[in-house]
């Protein structure tokens, strides 16, 4: 077996970890320098991570958002995920109380267009760019695909990404920007800030994943199942949602084999 070792690159501010075949790649800004140099709490915490196999070309991406409520999370790579022939961008993203909505969705965006730009240096095909997360993660991934507004800034096209994979996100508008504007958080909301206000039948395939309805957070398979019938309403051919019967809201390790099955299905990758 291959010894793992760490190369430390000095001049790009960044350590490669290279393990079995995978280079890890770690401590990425995703915002230009000039940005970063005018907004510190920017530059220390909006960066990525990339994990992806060596020597490939024409790899799948999947852009992975951790959770915690957007006021707490930092930047993670399922172990799960890896070792698939994967790249794998775990991204971290600014957090409440520090900044509001939608300073966290625009960071989003900002990583999703990074990856755009630099997959293919790292042997990625732009084609074939995934972006997934769990609870917070997933709502953030869910906002940025469906209002094209936030990757249109960057010239980008969300009908671009070639999947959406939100484990137990909030379809409507999150509880933190809620309690941001004074409202509680048994009161549901649906504004430009919920993806249930975007639903259109071009957005790319969606696999919806949640735990068990009696043991979620509130009403969040309800959001979800939701969300997946006003897609089937508005002719939206490919959106899918599973119940994790027995599982609560910490169902990641579960729902991770369903993601992978479906982004190979979506970008034709062989088992």
């Amino acid at each position: 077996m291959k010894k793992s070792f760490v190369l430390f690159l000095l001049f790009l501010n960044t350590i490669i970890v290279h393990s079995q075949g995978y280079l890890t790649k770690t401590d990425i800004n995703y915002y230009s320098d000039e940005i970063c140099k005018k907004d510190p709490y920017i530059k220390s915490k909006c960066k990525l991570d990339i994990y992806y196999p060596e020597n490939s070309q024409g790899s799948t991406t999947i852009i992975w958002l951790h959770g915690g409520g957007l006021t707490s999370g930092q930047t993670e790579i399922p172990e799960a995920l890896k070792n698939n022939k994967f790249i794998i961008v775990g991204v971290d993203y600014r957090l409440s109380p520090k900044v509001k909505a939608p300073a966290y969705i625009d960071d989003t965006a900002a990583a999703v267009a990074w990856v755009f730009s630099h997959i293919s240096d790292y042997g990625g095909d732009p084609s074939k760019i995934f972006i997934a997360g769990h609870s917070a993660g997933g709502y953030l991934g869910l906002m940025v695909t469906l209002d094209k507004m936030y990757l249109s800034k960057y010239n980008i096209d969300a009908n671009k990404i070639a999947g959406i994979i939100p484990l137990s996100g909030q379809a409507i508008t999150h509880f933190t920007i809620r309690k941001e504007n004074g409202i509680e958080e048994r009161q549901p909301i649906i504004d430009k800030y919920a993806p249930l206000y975007f639903c259109r039948p071009d957005a790319p395939p969606i696999l919806l994943i949640t735990g068990d309805r009696d043991m979620e957070l509130l009403g969040r398979y309800e959001e979800n199942a939701y969300l997946a019938r006003m897609f089937s309403l508005v002719g939206h051919r490919d959106v899918t949602l599973f119940e994790l019967q027995g599982f609560d809201h910490n169902m990641v390790g579960p729902a991770l084999p369903l993601l992978i099955k479906f982004v190979q299905r979506i970008s034709k990758i062989s088992n």
